[in-house]
């Protein structure tokens, strides 16, 4: 693994888009491009985690310039081999912190990416760099997962999430220090390979306090990208804050 590009390093990268081949499908895609396209109203984007250009793609093919950062030079370059990415500004570095000249209508973070910071602190620091970024009336969206730990037994601290022929995911959850350990196994070329990520769950209400911390406020709330209501029972939630 690569430092400079984090967890996700030349090996992971190449291999991203088939292992999240599920979320490529134009089920998950469109319904989010056309979210997120609404909001932009014309308007300048910047996707925080940009990764290899799954939403980015497709909202610059819509008309929507769109830059992003990102702490992994092997996953943007795979953005930037794809058709139209080189329409794509890409800054590398840390999306808590790093800066990108000009100012932008939209800021979106999408499948659970905000969890890749991992203290309390660094997703304080994010709200408040996305403020900085943001024009009066801009948007800030986040998709991410509503913490699971409803569905852990008793003095259980492991979920399994995915279970498939050649692939097993299993959730680790820390609720002293609100911490996620997902580990990957997977069959590749008949050996076995295992990747372990770190995470910061975080709560809808949390996220609204650090909206606010930053000078932003709620505009709205949905279980999905097709603005299905939220609910108790909802598994995931995006929520768009306002810059007034």
């Amino acid at each position: 693994m690569h430092d400079e590009d984090g967890y996700f390093s030349e090996d992971v990268a190449a291999r991203y888009d088939d292992f999240e081949a599920d979320m490529f499908q134009a089920d998950a895609v469109e319904p989010a491009v056309e979210f997120l396209q609404r909001l932009a109203g014309g308007g300048r984007a910047l996707e925080l985690g940009i990764g290899t250009g799954r939403i980015a793609l497709p909202l610059s093919q819509r008309g929507v310039e769109v830059h992003g950062i990102d702490l992994s030079r092997a996953m943007t370059d795979r953005l930037k081999g794809k058709p139209g990415g080189d329409a794509i500004g890409v800054s590398i570095g840390d999306f808590a912190s790093t800066r990108v000249e000009g100012s932008f209508s939209l800021v979106y973070l999408v499948f659970n990416t905000v969890m890749n910071l991992t203290t309390q602190a660094e997703q304080v620091a994010c709200f408040r760099n996305v403020a900085e970024h943001l024009e009066p009336g801009g948007c800030f969206v986040i998709e991410v997962g509503v913490p699971e730990l409803r569905l852990l037994p008793p003095g259980e601290r492991l979920r399994a999430f995915h279970v498939s022929q050649n692939r097993w995911g299993i959730d680790e959850f820390d609720v002293a220090t609100q911490s996620l350990t997902s580990h990957h196994f997977s069959i590749v070329d008949g050996k076995v390979e295992q990747v372990s990520m770190p995470f910061r769950y975080v709560w809808p209400a949390e996220l609204d306090l650090m909206a606010e911390l930053a000078g932003m406020r709620l505009r709205e709330r949905w279980a999905g990208w097709n603005r299905e209501p939220f609910t108790h029972e909802s598994r995931q939630h995006v929520s768009v804050w306002e810059r007034p």
